[in-house]
């Protein structure tokens, strides 16, 4: 299982339109390409995950992630902010760079997690932050996705 695999290139934000903190999730959520009642339905889902506790993983890297019977398969969409957001992180500074992962609520390959994790450990990587902040196009995306085997 790649990740790359589950991006498609319209889901990838190089950068965010968002100005706000608040506009992060609908970009991300609108780049899925989903119909404007299913987009409504996964926002509320993604917002209240937030209020239960933040996605961001420090370093500049928050990881949104929800499950909803408005997809059918998990989905994945990137986005990078250059100037950050306050996104409430563990390290407390802004994120960055944000990692959206969508997935059924039953999923018979059960590949929500271990996406999950595969995303985490990327983003430890020392010299990930810096290399994703440099990226312009969905295809040097998904190239350092490639060159870092996940």
């Amino acid at each position: 299982m790649r990740l790359r695999d589950f991006f498609e290139p319209q889901a990838i934000a190089l950068p965010l339109r968002a100005t706000t903190a608040a506009e992060v999730l609908p970009e991300l959520v609108g780049n899925l390409g989903l119909d404007p009642r299913s987009t409504q339905a996964l926002l509320k889902i993604l917002v209240r995950r937030e209020e239960l506790g933040s996605t961001g993983v420090g370093r500049g890297i928050a990881i949104p992630h929800g499950r909803s019977l408005v997809v059918n398969r998990v989905r994945l969409a990137y986005g990078h902010a250059p100037a950050g957001f306050p996104w409430k992180s563990i390290d407390d500074r802004p994120a960055h760079h944000f990692f959206l992962i969508v997935a059924p609520p039953i999923e018979v390959s059960n590949q929500y997690l271990p996406i999950l994790g595969k995303i985490a450990t990327f983003a430890k990587e020392p010299d990930v932050p810096e290399r994703l902040a440099r990226l312009t196009t969905p295809e040097q995306f998904l190239a350092l996705l490639d060159e870092k085997g996940v």
